[in-house]
């Protein structure tokens, strides 16, 4: 259930990009959305890892503040890959890895965590 809701989550963050960021656009059913937020949970789980560890003296430098910039050029790149998802450039990535990020705070803190 875990992993429908977090495919959902990052559609729904896809969608929500498209609609506040320019330069960021979509084109595809609702069904093409959901591949799509499958293909970037997975980059996520693959590239995003080791893209962090390459990039740590920058991090550091940066005081942290290079994951955002990290995370636009993930964004971006990933949009190669994301059907119908097309994002025009890093600086679109940027703000739309913000968005993105907002989005799945937000979904994470309505969804609540599990108590055990």
């Amino acid at each position: 259930m875990g992993l429908i809701l977090a495919i959902v989550g990052n559609a729904f963050g896809l969608w929500v990009t498209t609609q506040l960021v320019p330069g960021i656009t979509f084109h595809g059913s609702l069904v093409t959305l959901l591949v799509a937020g499958a293909l970037w949970g997975l980059f996520n789980l693959i590239v995003r890892p080791i893209a962090v560890i390459l990039s740590i003296p920058l991090l550091i430098l940066s005081l942290g503040l290079f994951y955002f910039v990290l995370n636009g050029i993930l964004l971006w790149v990933a949009s190669w890959f994301l059907p119908g998802y097309r994002v025009d450039g890093i600086v679109a990535g940027i703000v739309g890895a913000l968005v993105m990020t907002l989005v799945n705070w937000a979904v994470h803190a309505i969804r609540g965590k599990k108590k055990d």
